[in-house]
């Protein structure tokens, strides 16, 4: 493999997908294709029901196409197996949601050590890792704090820090200031530029925010099923 090739997190080639129930028979993406570099950040935009999520599960190997192709560091997930495709997500990619999806029952450390318990590192290890994710995105002083104590902001940072405790090629947000307010909202953007500068993290953002949208390389718009970056 060469070197540019190398640096190509995630690529995706003229991928369909169609959600056919009954009488139902919709083609949410019609020939989708896409390239995310290492530490490039893109956003994708349209209006709501576009199939902007529908695209970023199948980019990161929750969903599969109907047909074409989507490669996650060089390797094509519609021909792995499950546990495979779970195995690479781990390893290359995080994910943040607009709600946090932070474990109500467990601590702000233990939320975010759990990805690097799953991939088998021990527990003082996984610990020692979230801790210094946790410090980075300024939340030191909140690890024995459970979700329900938390504010929003602070939620989504503890949730950006489990995305990212992993070092991951890429990270996938699908709306992730959608949920806070404008101020909290610049800040966590602020947040991620800065881990995209310090660890050469990609991020794909699906946002409907221009404001946020603008700040990225660059802006796609997918309308009717079609990608452009015009």
């Amino acid at each position: 493999m060469s070197n540019d090739q190398s640096k190509t997190i995630i690529s995706s080639d003229n991928l369909h997908k169609r959600f056919a129930e009954g009488k139902l028979d919709v083609e949410v993406l019609k020939g989708v294709s896409l390239a995310l570099h290492e530490g490039e950040k893109i956003a994708i935009v349209g209006s709501s029901g576009s199939g902007k999520s529908t695209l970023l599960h199948i980019l990161g190997g929750l969903d599969l196409p109907s047909s074409g192709t989507v490669e996650v560091m060089g390797k094509n997930i519609a021909e792995l197996s499950d546990k495979q495709r779970g195995d690479l997500r781990n390893h290359s990619l995080g994910f943040i949601y607009q709600f946090h999806h932070l474990l109500p029952e467990f601590t702000a450390l233990e939320n975010v050590a759990m990805p690097l318990l799953i991939r088998g590192l021990s527990v003082k290890e996984a610990s020692q890792q979230a801790k210094e994710i946790l410090a980075k995105v300024g939340l030191s002083e909140r690890l024995k704090h459970k979700p329900g104590q938390l504010s929003g902001g602070e939620r989504q940072r503890a949730a950006i820090a489990r995305a990212l405790v992993t070092n991951p090629n890429a990270v996938l947000a699908d709306e992730p200031t959608g949920n806070l307010d404008h101020k909290t909202a610049l800040q966590i953007f602020d947040l991620m530029q800065t881990l995209n500068q310090e660890m050469k993290t990609a991020f794909i953002i699906v946002t409907h925010d221009m404001q946020l949208a603008e700040k990225m390389d660059k802006i796609y718009h997918l309308v009717d099923g079609h990608l452009s970056n015009a």
